[in-house]
């Protein structure tokens, strides 16, 4: 039996409801690090990018100080080293491990070195790292499991244009706003933006995340894993990015009776 290192200050491990694939995917993915983990990290400056890793300036929530952080990728040996070279955490070093356990499932062995780290401080760094990476795995967890849902959504046949679909009179449907409805076997959310009702898809066009709680703000919705932001009523891009989202149903009111139906001759 070999000794423990004398820098390793925990190991936590679980097992992802997620295939590698995934992972290594939400491994390089640095852009959703100051939303999907917001409460942990508040921005993020990337450095340099490859298909092994990357390097960024890392600013944390709480204390409002940056890291120069370096994640880097051994795909053989299904790991990743992340490091920490300057700042907050200087010196520190993660060591994560991957073990397929299944279609889509991953064990993790997550390993936490930290130098010079007082005997009687081992205990206390030990369970804020392992709270810390227990919050963020189950955020990541989360995402991956939501995009592989939409990959798999998006290899079924596309939907055929329906017959209208009947939301309810006017007056019902803002009492429900925001409402999400299935429709030619997709998602959308109704919502009213300056008193007029339009409807939108609930899946971002970059990764497919999701819109459906997201809050509309100035006509715009933000998805909350990369903020990637768009108009509800044109789907074109508000931050430059060349992204639109979907097409979505026409929404139409009888003037007569007062009906909102989902109109599916602007849907694909």
């Amino acid at each position: 039996m070999q000794p423990e290192p004398a820098n390793r200050v925990a190991v936590y491990r679980r097992t992802i409801a997620a295939s590698t694939a995934r992972i290594w995917e939400n491994v390089l993915d640095w852009e959703h690090l100051p939303h999907l983990h917001r409460t942990s990290f508040s921005g993020i400056a990337l450095l340099q990018q490859s298909k092994e890793g990357w390097q960024a300036q890392v600013q944390q929530t709480s204390a409002r100080k940056t890291s120069l952080v370096d994640v880097r990728l051994e795909r053989p040996q299904r790991r990743y080293f992340t490091r920490t070279l300057d700042g907050v955490g200087a010196g520190s070093e993660i060591l994560t491990k991957l073990n397929p356990a299944g279609k889509d499932r991953t064990e993790i062995e997550v390993q936490f070195f930290v130098p010079n780290v007082p005997s009687e401080l081992k205990a206390k760094v030990a369970e804020a790292y392992i709270r810390l990476y227990a919050q963020l795995w189950s955020e990541d967890e989360a995402m991956m499991v939501h995009r592989q849902g939409v990959l798999d959504r998006r290899r079924s046949p596309d939907a055929n244009v329906g017959a209208p679909l009947r939301l309810g009179t006017l007056a019902e449907i803002r009492q429900r706003l925001p409402l999400t409805v299935s429709f030619c076997r997709r998602r959308f959310r109704v919502a009213e933006v300056e008193n007029e009702l339009m409807a939108h898809p609930v899946e971002c066009p970059h990764w497919g995340g999701p819109l459906d709680e997201a809050p509309i703000e100035d006509g715009q919705v933000v998805c909350p894993w990369h903020g990637y932001r768009f108009s509800v009523r044109s789907g074109k891009s508000c931050d430059g990015r060349q992204l639109q989202l979907g097409p979505a149903p026409r929404v139409r009111i009888d003037a007569a009776t007062g009906s909102v139906d989902l109109l599916s001759d602007s849907v694909d």
